[in-house]
């Protein structure tokens, strides 16, 4: 109970504010518009750098994790995000924006990464899973805020009054981590290391999952963050409450995704079900829902934008894949590495549907659906490209021994190389079956 009092519900506090940022555009867009005279693709790019600073921060953040903890490095950055958000409530023109929302995007960029390293230094292996998805679940908390609740809010005050409120909570979160958390040494291996940033990115058990995982999560968020709202005003056409109640429910399957990861794969390694196995399904179902939105199939809206809400929470699934792959002194980096590919990839699916819708002018202010299906359609091309690329060891095994099936096959490397023909300090296995090593 003392863990979680003061290390968990305080870095959970801090990605709630993540969270609540990411997403708070998507309900204060017309307010924007309105005051700003901002453009589609202004709006876009106003809310996409958020995603753009946090992936250019993620790789020496991580550095700074591993060297200096998460404590210190979490508490400073959001001071950061409070003065962000302080800027943007007083801004009145768009690149005093623009600079405020790049604020926000710095000073939470530390806020999944510092609490994944807290987890993993104070918390038994065997339930780093599991705290993790605690976590992400009460860290989405955050998206539901910037719903219904927000909404309420902003019926008696207004958005500019709405962030200096915000500023205040993240600069009183930043003084309670830093007062509250015990600064306790890095975890050290046993013997001398000199794993580097290096030892990621060369790694190619790293290069085989990220794109997969980047692609699919980093979509997720961006149309849950973004142009959900607005698909749902100018294609299903709905009304303001209706609007907020559907991203509301979003919001609340978000949260619980992430409950449901992580414990689903707090159980499913009991049984030596491999996490890469969840996160394949989740890209799957992210694949299918954005093809229901796209061909318009019969099916009530909230279906298909649930379910991407749900994958929106596979971060559980990514980093418990992370922490497997790499020793504890690098976990911070591998985190920073594949976040960086995650809000990467958000920034470019949120800023190029932007730019896409913005060729086509609007109708009674709707922009005709055609327009959605080629801005949605190419997120999905880019998600089945990745899964491929994922499968294709799998894909080769099969053709190389054909009748077999993948647990019967011979261990090989990703490129389908004997290990016996390559340097043992090279060789990256994939285990096939249960009694397979890396």
């Amino acid at each position: 109970m003392r863990l979680i009092a003061c290390i968990f519900l305080p870095f959970s506090l801090g990605y709630y504010l993540a969270y609540l940022f990411r997403t708070i555009n998507g309900l204060i867009a017309s307010h924007l518009n309105a005051d700003a005279g901002l453009r589609i693709a202004d709006l876009g790019l106003l809310t996409s750098v958020y995603f753009l600073v946090f992936a250019s921060a993620q790789i020496p953040i991580g550095v700074l994790l591993d060297r200096y903890g998460p404590r210190r490095i979490q508490s400073a950055l959001l001071l950061v995000a409070a003065a962000g958000a302080g800027l943007f409530a007083m801004s009145t023109d768009f690149p005093a924006l623009l600079l405020g929302r790049a604020m926000i995007g710095l000073g939470v960029a530390a806020s999944l990464t510092a609490g994944l390293k807290a987890i993993v230094l104070w918390f038994p292996k065997e339930r780093v899973a599991l705290m993790n998805g605690y976590m992400v679940m009460l860290g989405s908390l955050g998206a539901v805020t910037a719903t219904a609740p927000a909404e309420q809010l902003l019926a008696w005050i207004s958005w500019r009054q709405l962030f200096v409120l915000l500023a205040a909570v993240t600069g009183a979160t930043a003084a309670l981590i830093y007062v509250l958390v015990p600064d306790r040494a890095i975890a050290l291996p046993t013997s001398p290391s000199h794993s580097t940033l290096k030892d990621v990115f060369r790694d190619g058990r790293f290069w085989r999952i990220a794109p997969l995982s980047a692609t699919c999560i980093g979509s997720a968020w961006s149309l849950q963050g973004l142009w959900a709202s607005s698909w749902l005003t100018e294609v299903e056409g709905l009304d303001r409450a209706n609007l907020v109640q559907q991203l509301f429910i979003m919001s609340v399957v978000l949260s619980g995704g992430a409950w449901l990861f992580g414990t689903g794969l707090h159980l499913i390694r009991r049984r030596r079900i491999r996490a890469e196995t969840v996160l394949v399904a989740a890209a799957v179902l992210l694949i299918a829902a954005e093809l229901v939105l796209i061909l318009r199939a019969p099916l009530p809206s909230i279906m298909p934008w649930s379910t991407i809400a749900i994958v929106g929470a596979a971060t559980v699934v990514s980093f418990a894949v992370i922490s497997d792959y790499f020793p504890t002194e690098l976990v911070g980096r591998a985190n920073g590495a594949l976040n960086v590919l995650h809000f990467g990839w958000a920034f470019q699916a949120q800023y190029v549907t932007g730019l896409i819708l913005e060729h086509w002018s609007t109708n009674d202010g709707q922009r005709p659906v055609m327009a959605y299906q080629i801005a949605f359609g190419l997120n999905v091309a880019v998600q089945i490209v990745a899964l491929a690329w994922f499968a294709l060891p799998w894909m080769r095994s099969l053709i190389r021994w054909p009748g077999s099936s993948p647990l019967s096959m011979p261990v090989t490397t990703f490129d389908g190389i004997q290990p016996e023909i390559m340097n043992k300090q090279t060789a990256l296995l994939m285990p096939v079956d249960d009694d397979a090593q890396w």
